[in-house]
């Protein structure tokens, strides 16, 4: 793993993006992949808000996105792989570049065909624990004609990225505005952030 870590390190420092095309193994995306369409087939997704538990907004033309979060209670294998996963990369990120994150959250996310998240932050303007967003998509065969690429919004210029399988992209919560644009079919994703408490 220390080669795809170092491709996400490594393209991080370049251009204050990480990405790794294979961070997930194809056999624990497609795990994953079944267990986010359990809970949304189980109506257990829940509309996602803006903000946190201090000020929490739901806001559909702002972001029309379906969440259900990660727990290392729910004992589930697959979820407890991609956690472990998760502490090595931590791990490795700490060591390497002294970051001191201590924890993190994620959650599954569902963008249904027509939704969106407009251009924002991810770091709340009342708590900046969250120093790192991570996100790993599980969209088998992705084209360009399915929209919901992630808009990254640099000082002078902009990147699209695609939501491919096993995917997987790193930013600074603070520094970077990003976007959804609107998906064309489902679209798939664990959706998270590294943390210093």
């Amino acid at each position: 793993m220390q080669k795809i870590f170092d491709e996400l390190i490594d393209s991080f420092i370049e251009n204050k993006i990480g990405i790794a095309a294979n961070f997930l193994s194809e056999n624990l995306a497609n795990q994953l992949t079944q267990n986010l369409l359990h809970h949304f087939n189980n109506h257990e997704m829940k509309q996602a808000g803006t903000g946190n538990e201090t000020v929490a907004l739901q806001n559909k033309n702002f972001r029309s996105d379906k969440i259900f979060w990660l727990d290392k209670k729910n004992n589930n294998a697959f979820e407890d792989d991609f956690f472990k996963l998760m502490d090595a990369f931590i791990l490795y990120l700490n060591t390497t570049c002294y970051t001191s994150i201590t924890s993190y959250e994620f959650h599954y996310t569902m963008y249904e065909k027509g939704d969106f998240y407009k251009k924002h932050l991810d770091q709340f303007k009342n708590n900046d624990s969250r120093k790192f967003s991570f996100i790993t998509y599980l969209n088998k065969n992705w084209i360009a004609a399915d929209g919901g690429e992630l808009l990254i919004h640099h000082p002078h210029s902009q990147q699209h990225i695609s939501p491919q399988n096993g995917k997987s992209v790193f930013f600074k919560s603070n520094e970077l505005p990003h976007e959804v644009l609107t998906t064309n079919k489902s679209r798939m994703s664990i959706t998270g952030w590294l943390k210093s408490d």
